[in-house]
């Protein structure tokens, strides 16, 4: 089966470019999103997000007719779900926007469709996404009820992409598809076939949902072994930078980078799913977890005996966003810091991030933090504390530095 129209359910930071790059390969793609702002600036052909190109592929596909973004599901051939799967107050892994998905999904069911679950998930979430969607259509067969026999084919295949690099890593990455069965995966390789030029990895849904939390888990008790080494070379005055960077020089060594916390939906996130999962078993990625978390409020500790030397401190918080270059503050290690410093009273925070426009809500009531220029607030303040590494920090007059308290939570002036 040829799938010539395929509906994206959540136009974020993976179901815009994805939309996009299946429009750019000849599908009518239909994208659905609840927010109303969102629908409307990506049917004006622009978008929501910061993603370099990303706008000029979308003003194309737009103007050509084959992407629309739309409130409410239309039919299709193939259904993507690409929303948010976030953990609750006790890090249990939250899937009722998928749920949510499914029952908006399953009225426009019809034999030979597929269903592909994009969002990182716990594993055994693909089956319930085919459980979910059999309940409400009995008049179909489902791959977990009938095997190869099914109607309806439901996949798991993870993104696994770069934001920044997105449209390139989309296209060339390898990819994951885990099938309930051999077939769903086979149908599901089809579509990605059309645009892909990575390989596609057969596999089944469980394996494809665990080998996506093994990665971002990997990626965090690395993070979390450089951010413990940082510790124990501030023990003995050492840069911690200049040691990873040597350590590193081994052909087999591969220390990533310390800094203020692990930020975003899927490192910060992911692996608590295998911790709930399997607690008793998952004790090195708990532990990473609650390392990388420590993080922001030993930062904030570290900013506080600093400003103690001042009566009234100005500090200039650089950086916003989870990572370099980029305008996502999910779960953001310094949303985190300079909401905590806030809260306490440091003194009068200048917030500088070039990648948005205003202060998000959770910052805008506290009237001691301001969104400045980067200019204004390092003339103006009395401690600058680097939180992220955007490149537009990487010139700052150097000479300015040597005259304030510098923290620099990412070795970028090192």
């Amino acid at each position: 089966m040829d799938y010539q129209t395929v509906a994206v359910i959540g136009l974020g930071y993976i179901g815009l470019p994805t939309s996009a790059i299946l429009a750019t390969h000849g599908i009518q793609v239909v994208g659905v999103d609840v927010n109303p702002n969102v629908v409307a600036t990506i049917n004006q052909g622009r978008i929501h997000i910061v993603e370099p190109e990303l706008e000029a592929v979308v003003s194309g596909v737009v103007a050509s007719g084959r992407l629309r973004a739309v409130s409410r599901l239309e039919g299709a051939d193939a259904f993507i779900i690409a929303v948010p799967t976030p953990f609750k107050d006790d890090h249990a892994p939250d899937v009722s926007y998928i749920e949510q998905a499914a029952r908006s999904i399953a009225p426009h069911l019809r034999g030979g469709a597929l269903v592909i679950l994009e969002s990182t998930s716990p594993v055994g979430t693909t089956e319930q996404l085919s459980r979910w969607l059999a309940r409400e259509r009995s008049d179909l067969r489902f791959p977990h009820q009938a095997a190869e026999a099914a109607d309806v084919n439901v996949v798991y295949c993870p993104e696994r992409v770069l934001p920044g690099h997105v449209l390139h890593e989309l296209v060339y990455n390898d990819r994951i598809i885990g099938g309930i069965t051999r077939r769903c995966a086979e149908r599901a390789a089809i579509l990605y076939n059309t645009f892909l030029k990575g390989q596609c990895f057969i596999t089944d849904s469980r394996t494809a949902e665990m080998a996506k939390l093994s990665e971002n888990a990997f990626r965090d008790a690395n993070i979390a072994f450089a951010n413990e080494l940082a510790a124990i070379a501030d023990v003995f005055d050492i840069n911690p930078w200049n040691v990873i960077e040597l350590a590193n020089r081994h052909p087999r060594v591969n220390i990533l980078q310390p800094g203020p916390g692990v930020g975003g939906h899927c490192i910060a996130v992911d692996p608590w799913f295998l911790v709930h999962g399997a607690p008793a078993q998952a004790r090195l990625i708990r532990t990473a977890r609650e390392i990388n978390d420590a993080q922001p409020r030993q930062v904030v500790c570290k900013v506080k005996q600093r400003a103690a030397r001042f009566s009234a401190p100005v500090i200039a918080c650089l950086g916003l966003a989870y990572k370099a270059d980029i305008d996502d503050l999910r779960e953001s290690p310094a949303m985190e810091i300079v909401r905590e410093l806030a809260e306490e009273r440091t003194g009068t925070l200048l917030v500088v991030e070039p990648h948005i426009k205003e202060l998000p809500g959770s910052l805008r009531d506290f009237p001691e933090l301001t969104l400045a220029n980067l200019s204004e607030a390092c003339d103006k303040a009395d401690i600058i504390l680097l939180l992220v590494n955007h490149r537009q920090f990487k010139g700052v007059d150097r000479r300015l530095l040597l005259e304030k308290v510098v923290i620099d939570t990412r070795g970028f002036w090192r």
